[in-house]
């Protein structure tokens, strides 16, 4: 085939997506995707860099430039196998991975002009395949060895994966009815569709890898049991982060205060945006405000808009500049008619006399010095509160690790605030465990747990063959 020549253009091909004005009182995906010739031409954008910066930008180290040009010369599967030499859930990551801080922000293209829209390729791929999929993944031959993964989310998922590639006999134990984790619980359906994340899965069932359901690891056996009984040579813990976060403020405690994980939960997992199709209501009113910045937020307010309600407001403590959230995710946002009220500060949630929230005291706030995250310290200015109407409030600030496994692991070591405790091959304090993502770092981004699996399953092949 002969060589293409690199399209100059300073910005990336433009991602076809809903209206919005139509997407916001729908479930459909909001991005539609490239044609083949949109992924060609975004592709040939790419300058094949000699020291290939985007590889080392993405935590699971994509080998990025090869795919690209398998894309550019129409190898759309060769794209995909290259891909997932590295990265077990590439569809997934194509829509959800925050590239803007990671491959993409490095990107030689990006100093003069948009980055290669390297994440819009991988999802290209991923989806072509999948659509065009003949077959399941062969199971590698059996090394001998048996290894047990506590939680299905991103973490788990990506190290089960690397590890039934190289033979291992694994099983990984999930505590919710579905497997998936935040992706099928947290992640709205027009972000990510489900059916998406069970293809992915399904590709890591071909490789031997079993998923038990309804398992809540701590409860119906313990880390011990599973080592000591069970017979597995090394366990990772993949368990996440789903303990929410309140701001401990009066009124939290009333009707219709939801914690963002609730609230995602019923929405996503139980598939409440389906009701009466499906089992689980949810309650939303018509004037819904969202306490947060991060993208748990977004995907909490858009959501609330797609369920009916009339005005969702995001209420953040402090600028747009300092806004967590994926810019695209805010973009979408407010292209869907959600009220960004950025420094302003909930104070209390007000309500009538049987306990209904009717509204919401905020205070207004200024920055200062930045603090330890390197945004400015934002300050509450006095005398500056004002109240306003709200029907249901949703608390998005953050979650932090189940206690659960800690309070049934004496060995297991933890930080203050739950995090496990381990070192740089991601080994606990427990011998012959393991742990990574969400569980050790807090909340963070699905690419960053899958870069934990990927480290954490090189360490246990590294122990279990003393290589």
């Amino acid at each position: 085939m002969d060589k293409k020549k690199p399209n100059m253009s300073p910005v990336k091909v433009p991602m076809p997506e809903q209206a919005p004005d139509i997407r916001n009182r729908n479930y459909d995906e909001v991005a539609l995707g490239y044609t083949l010739d949109m992924a060609i031409e975004e592709a040939t954008r790419c300058l094949h860099c000699k020291h290939r910066p985007c590889v080392g930008g993405c935590p699971v180290n994509v080998q990025i430039p090869d795919f690209i040009e398998k894309i550019v010369n129409g190898e759309i599967e060769g794209a995909y196998q290259t891909i997932i030499e590295t990265n077990s859930l590439p569809a997934v990551c194509g829509r959800v991975c925050p590239q803007e801080n990671q491959c993409e922000l490095v990107c030689v293209r990006g100093i003069k002009g948009e980055p290669v829209g390297i994440g819009r390729l991988e999802r290209f791929a991923a989806d072509w395949h999948f659509e065009h999929m003949e077959k399941q993944p062969e199971k590698p031959a059996s090394n001998g060895h048996k290894v047990a993964i506590v939680g299905s989310g991103p973490a788990g998922l990506s190290c089960a994966g690397d590890l039934a590639r190289l033979g291992y006999d694994v099983t990984v134990y999930e505590s919710l009815h579905v497997a998936g984790g935040v992706l099928m619980y947290g992640i709205p359906e027009f972000r990510l569709p489900k059916s998406l994340v069970q293809t992915e899965i399904d590709q890591l069932k071909a490789l031997g890898v079993k998923i038990l359901t309804d398992h809540v690891i701590g409860r119906i056996m313990t880390l011990d049991e599973l080592l000591e009984e069970e017979g597995y040579e090394a366990v990772f813990i993949g368990s996440g982060a789903g303990l929410p976060g309140f701001m401990h403020i009066p009124g939290e405690n009333m009707n219709q205060v939801y914690s963002a994980n609730e609230f995602l939960t019923r929405v996503n997992l139980m598939q409440a945006w389906r009701w009466p199709e499906s089992a689980t209501p949810i309650n939303i009113g018509k004037r819904v405000a969202v306490i947060g910045g991060g993208n748990v937020a977004m995907d909490s307010a858009r959501s609330a808009m797609r369920l009916g309600a009339k005005k969702v407001s995001i209420v953040y403590r402090r600028s747009e500049e300092e806004l967590p959230a994926r810019q695209e995710e805010a973009h979408h946002a407010k292209e869907e008619g959600i009220e960004f009220l950025m420094l302003n500060n909930p104070v209390e949630i007000l309500g009538d006399e049987q306990g209904n929230v009717t509204g919401m005291r905020i205070i207004k706030m200024e920055l200062g010095e930045p603090d330890h995250s390197g945004r400015r310290r934002p300050h509450p200015i006095p005398n500056s509160e004002y109240d306003i109407e709200v029907d249901t409030v949703i608390v998005a600030i953050g979650q932090s690790p189940n206690p659960l496994l800690r309070q049934t692991t004496p060995d297991l070591k933890s930080e203050s605030w739950g995090g496990i405790i381990t070192d740089e091959n991601l080994l606990t304090s427990k011998a012959k465990v393991w742990a990574g993502g969400d569980a050790v770092t807090g909340a963070a981004t699905v690419i960053q747990a899958m870069g934990a699996g990927k480290t954490a399953a090189a360490s246990i092949h590294a122990y279990l063959t003393k290589e």
